[in-house]
């Protein structure tokens, strides 16, 4: 079944790099940068540049790497995200229509969500796990942590207030993964085309959540 591999992935790499690019050349040097790193799970958002053509080139030129994306609002988006290859899909809120159509299709789909309802009503429509997004808003670790007695069955992906420093700290507090951003791509090294450092920091987040790339 879809689903098992898609968790399987996840306990296995533990931390998804999330890339928000406004030029289709700046998201493939990004991407290269944490797969050089040792990150195979990479989401282009949807409102990035070019996001079809940014999923099919790295399909293509990280073969060895998971390609999804993020950011889907319609239905539209979705059916545009599968027929470029996304292999995963996230939405920032909890869409049954857009759940079932991604279930169909036999692609993991990972609404966000931040209350226990929402949560609860998330997984009850089909999804493979939930984001919870924004998780800072609620006490970041803490919150994932108390949701475990009564949510524990449900697979929980953190992101918006995860750090590298925080990261393995999400994981002790029962996330199956952490989504990161602006934390593996800082301004100053994307301006100055630093993808040595990138990389660097993308190892280090490997190190630190216990991937097995370590």
């Amino acid at each position: 079944m879809f689903n098992d591999s898609w968790l399987k992935l996840l306990q296995q790499n533990r931390a998804i790099a999330v890339i928000r690019a406004n030029k289709i050349e700046l998201g493939c040097q990004m991407a290269k940068a944490v797969a050089a790193g040792g990150m195979q799970l990479i989401e282009v958002t949807w409102n990035s540049d070019r996001p079809a053509e940014l999923i099919a080139q790295l399909r293509r030129e990280l073969p060895t790497c998971t390609i999804g994306t993020g950011t889907i609002l319609t239905l539209e988006q979705l059916q545009q995200a599968i027929a470029s290859g996304a292999q995963f899909l996230f939405t920032p809120h909890v869409d049954s229509v857009l759940i079932q159509a991604a279930v169909a299709r036999g692609i993991p789909i990972v609404p966000g969500a931040l209350s226990p309802t929402e949560i609860v009503t998330a997984w009850m429509a089909g999804a493979s796990c939930v984001k919870v997004f924004p998780v800072q808003a609620l006490g970041g670790t803490s919150y994932i942590k108390s949701l475990q007695a009564p949510l524990g069955n449900i697979p929980l992906i953190p992101t918006g207030g995860v750090t590298l420093e925080n990261a393995k700290e999400f994981i002790a507090a029962g996330a199956i993964a952490v989504g990161l951003s602006g934390q593996l791509f800082p301004k100053n090294f994307i301006e100055a085309e630093n993808w040595e450092a990138i990389a660097q920091l993308a190892k280090t987040l490997m190190l630190g959540v216990g991937s097995r790339e370590s």
